[in-house]
């Protein structure tokens, strides 16, 4: 898995963002172990409550796409339009670690997470960004 690669996908990924409201853009890529990498950037809508993250973008394709597990990393990044990686490293919401938990879970995984920013890149693991998660294991 290439870190720079990951977070060069999600940077691409951020143009793709659709944020009239907010100008914010945000574009993640997750890496799998059978080296195929899902990419999705945010998605806003008038009804703000209903906007759609960019990791939770990447999840549900990924998802759609039959991947069930197999999450090693991710790579997050976001800012204002023309300025996507300037500023602190953007961490995942609440939500959206929940929502990768679930993909990790299924694969026993604990994966790295790129939060990337202007001047440095913070690497957490998941299990760090979320700890004693729930998952599909607490559903048995």
């Amino acid at each position: 898995m290439d870190k720079d690669a990951l977070i060069a996908a999600a940077r691409h990924a951020a143009t793709a963002a659709y944020a009239p409201y907010s100008n914010y853009h945000v574009g993640a890529a997750l890496a799998f172990a059978d080296g195929s990498i899902v990419t999705g950037s945010n998605v806003e809508n008038a009804s703000y409550g209903l906007t759609l993250c960019a990791e939770t973008v990447a999840v549900g394709k990924a998802m759609a796409d039959g991947k069930r597990g197999g999450l090693q990393a991710v790579a997050v990044i976001g800012g204002k339009a023309g300025y996507v990686g300037a500023g602190d490293p953007v961490t995942p919401c609440g939500r959206c670690r929940q929502m990768l938990n679930e993909v990790a879970q299924l694969g026993n995984t604990d994966p790295l997470v790129w939060c990337v920013g202007e001047s440095e890149v913070l690497e957490l693991r998941l299990s760090e960004l979320l700890p004693r998660a729930f998952g599909p294991g607490a559903l048995e």
